[in-house]
C-alpha cells in the first residue's frame, strides 16, 4: 500500500481527501498544519505529499522547500490552493486550484510522474 501525507489546516478538507484516497486503496496520514506536516515527513517516508498553500505559521511553500532540501527531496508534492498565485517557487509537481472535484485529485495522484508511477494502489 502506498502512503500519502495530506497537510491542511481545514479539518473538513483533510478528512474528505483522506476518505476519498483510502476508498481507492491508499494509506493516508493527515497533519493539521505545516509544522506538524514537516514533523511527520521527517519521521517516515511518504510516497506523496499533498499540502495546502495558505496555512497560518508554516505555509505550503515552506513545507515544499523543506521537502526539497531533505534526504527524501524527490518525493512528489501536490499543492492545493484557493490562491494559486501565492506560489513562491517551483517546488510543486502539480497544483490544484480549490475547489476541485475529488476525481481530479485521485487522477492527479495516480498520474504523478517518476515516483508517482509507484503510487498506483494495489
Amino acid at each position: 500500500m502506498r502512503t500519502i501525507l495530506v497537510i491542511d489546516d481545514e479539518t473538513g478538507i483533510t478528512q474528505l481527501i483522506q476518505e476519498a484516497l483510502r476508498m481507492v486503496g491508499y494509506e493516508v496520514e493527515v497533519a493539521c498544519n505545516g509544522r506538524e506536516g514537516i514533523r511527520k515527513f521527517d519521521d517516515r517516508p511518504y510516497d506523496l505529499v499533498i499540502t495546502d498553500i495558505c496555512m497560518p505559521g508554516v505555509n505550503g511553500n515552506s513545507v515544499a522547500r523543506h521537502i526539497r532540501c531533505s534526504t527524501n527531496g524527490t518525493t512528489p508534492i501536490i499543492g492545493m490552493s484557493g490562491t494559486p498565485w501565492m506560489l513562491e517557487n517551483g517546488d510543486f509537481d502539480m497544483v490544484l486550484a480549490k475547489p476541485f472535484p475529488l476525481e481530479d485529485l485521485i487522477e492527479s495522484v495516480q498520474r504523478m510522474p517518476a515516483a508517482g508511477a509507484g503510487l498506483m494502489p494495489h
